[in-house]
């Protein structure tokens, strides 16, 4: 679901989750988490969900389907300025109709939501893991997981699954003052069942209209061999996949992604001369994501995550660049 849409208590903990920090992971808790990566990755679905970060609200519609044949998404933002996103596989395309633009690009990370790189045994070595309540959401009871980091380098998370498909149904990330940043929740849902493949089909495509393609190129990439080595990384996250892309006027922007099994976080790496102007450098947040920018050599360096500040931070400062001879 990230992959087209997208979209997760405390560096505190006994806040928002009394008596949880000195907890044993559960068993039970660790078991739910696979469930639910495996039902998101699996289940064929249809509805309607609520995101929010910051202060933004955001109502969307998605289907998928996952057959024979592969995954088939569709998601259309029914807010703000229409937008539709079509996956097929590792193939997304973004219509905007107001602008008449499409982009295309072929996705190295096909990873579901949420976005876990590991086993969930290893997540519990960053994070107190238990199972809450249970509560009712969208017309299914749903098992609540608590994941509670066990320092300031992450975010704390609250899942909640439907108690016989394992379907994610809710979702909230917290920060480390406690406080909700970002939350999904659907409103409506059809988990299995009959669904049209009519669904997953775009609305703009096919319809003679002259849209201005805009294909984003993404190759598989060794960036160590250009020079771009990474240092000692903030405690369990590790590299994921490294590539490189082509995005308009920028060419060869490289992208290592990392992970602590949950939380990714990107590194962007472009090259100064593609960049007719810089903004401000340094830490900057938008709703639950931290961003931090810096130079290095002849390059701009970008950190994003949906992770502490300190974290890309640290991130940003560990990579180096050694020219090749």
């Amino acid at each position: 679901m990230r992959a087209v849409a997208l979209a997760a208590a405390l560096a505190a903990g006994s806040a928002a989750f009394p008596g949880a920090a000195a907890a044993e992971p559960s068993a039970d808790a660790i078991a739910w988490l696979q469930r639910i990566y495996r039902s998101t990755e699996r289940l064929s679905y249809t509805g309607r969900f609520v995101y929010q970060h910051g202060e933004q609200v955001e109502t969307s519609r998605i289907t998928r389907i996952v057959d024979a044949s592969g995954v088939h998404e569709r998601l259309e933002a029914l807010d703000g300025t229409p937008r539709e996103i079509i996956r097929v596989n590792d193939e997304v395309k973004c219509y905007l109709p107001q602008t008449m633009t499409l982009k295309v690009e072929r996705q190295l990370d096909t990873t579901p939501f949420p976005a876990m790189r590991a086993d969930a045994r290893e997540l519990a070595e960053h994070y107190n893991i238990r199972k809450g309540e249970t509560e009712r959401i969208a017309g299914y009871d749903c098992q609540a997981i608590i994941l509670e980091p066990k320092d300031k380098l992450r975010y704390g998370h609250k899942l909640w699954a439907d108690l016989a498909t394992g379907m994610l149904v809710k979702a909230k990330t917290f920060n480390e003052k406690n406080e909700v940043v970002e939350q999904f929740a659907f409103t409506q849902l059809q988990i299995g069942g009959r669904i049209e493949r009519d669904q997953v089909k775009s609305r703009f495509a096919g319809k003679g209209r002259d849209w201005r393609v805009e294909r984003a190129g993404i190759v598989a990439a060794n960036l160590a061999s250009d020079g771009w080595l990474l240092g000692a990384l903030p405690a369990g996250y590790r590299k994921v996949t490294e590539m490189k892309r082509n995005v308009g006027a920028s060419a060869d922007v490289g992208h290592i992604v990392l992970s602590d099994g949950l939380a990714a976080v990107s590194v962007f790496i472009e090259p100064l001369a593609a960049r007719p102007s810089l903004g401000p450098l340094g830490l900057s947040r938008q709703g639950a994501v931290n961003v931090f920018t810096r130079t290095l050599d002849r390059y701009l360096v970008t950190v994003v995550g949906e992770v502490p500040a300190e974290s890309v931070k640290r991130i940003a400062h560990t990579l180096e660049y050694r020219r090749p001879h």
